[in-house]
Parts: structure tokens; sequence; C-alpha cells
């Protein structure tokens, strides 16, 4: 399995990439970004490889470019199409949610957050990808 994380932290990319394997996820490789910019460019460049995503894990709040900016543009350039979408982020507002969902996220996981949690949300969005 192959995931990309997108969190303007390093640690808290860590601490996702813990959660996922401690969730029982077989992660052969994980792509980090710091930024949904970067994030982008990273998909972009796997739009040429024969390697497919299987989940983006992408924080709200970035500088640069924030998480629902990031969905947005991957959707109009329509990258990694059928790869969910699962926001981590301490915003649980409506409003937040709202955004996050009408930009083709298909989960949230808020911060602080378990191994249990994760593989709560995250199993069923990979069973029906």
């Amino acid at each position: 399995m192959r995931a990309l994380i997108v969190d303007d932290s390093a640690v808290m990319r860590k601490v996702i990439e813990r959660a996922l394997r401690q969730a029982g996820l077989d992660l052969s490789e994980v792509l980090h970004a710091s930024n949904g910019e970067e994030a982008l460019e990273i998909l972009r460049t796997e739009a040429g490889s024969s390697l497919r995503l299987d989940i983006i894990f992408s924080d709200i709040n970035m500088p640069v470019m924030d998480g629902i900016q990031f969905l947005k543009q991957r959707k109009a350039e329509g990258l990694a199409e059928g790869v969910p979408a699962v926001m981590i982020t301490t915003e649980g507002s409506k409003a937040f949610v709202m955004d996050a969902i009408a930009a083709d996220a298909k989960g949230f996981i808020c911060k602080p957050f378990t191994g249990d949690q994760v593989k709560e949300r995250v199993l069923p969005l990979l069973r029906s990808a």
C-alpha cells in the first residue's frame, strides 16, 4: 500500500505514519509533503507512473496551500482520481467539514487520534476504493 501524507509538521507526518502502521496497514511506501503545493507536485509526478497511491491524508491548516485548496486543485486537475482523501485536523467545525466534503474528502480524523480511530475510519475507505 502506498500513502501520501500532507502536513506542515514533520513530526505529525511521522505520527500519522506510525498510526497507520499500528492500525495494521501494510505500507510499502509513504510519500510526504509539507503543504498542498508540494502534494500537488508529487501527484503530478505520480500521474506518469505505473505505481498507484492507495490513500491520501492531509492536514487542513498549512502554509502555502491549505488542505481544502489542495483537494480542490487535485480535483480540478484530475489527479489521483479514485484515491480516497482523509483530512486530519484539529478543526471539527461544521463549516470545515462541509468545505472538505465539497472538495472531495472521504473522511475525517480529529487530532489527537489513536491507531484504533485511524483503523475504524480508514479501512472502510480502502475497501470501497
